[in-house]
């Protein structure tokens, strides 16, 4: 994985080297995996969020992120992290 800025903030490095912060929205488990919601740093609370879900993996004894690619996982984690996203925010405002 990447290099930790804090509990929110997350660097990452593609297969080509190129760097990406990302923050942290929220992580929730579904079928024994854990599963990320990110989108980039810095993105302004009034833009529309470009949310990614990245799967969190281990290899050779170092945990990666993947992109989740097959569609019924995507949807059925996306569903999970939009509703522990919104709760957390109602935690906020109560």
């Amino acid at each position: 994985m990447g290099d930790l800025f804090g509990d929110d903030f997350i660097t990452i490095t593609d297969e080509d080297g190129k760097e990406y912060e990302l923050e942290v929205l929220c992580s929730v488990e579904y079928q024994g995996s854990t599963y990320l919601g990110v989108c980039p740093a810095g993105s302004e609370e009034d833009e529309e969020l470009e949310v990614s879900v990245l799967k969190v993996t281990e290899e050779d004894g170092e945990e990666l992120l993947v992109a989740v690619t097959d569609e019924d996982e995507l949807s059925a984690v996306y569903d999970l992290l939009l509703n522990d996203y919104e709760a957390d925010e109602d935690d906020e405002e109560a």
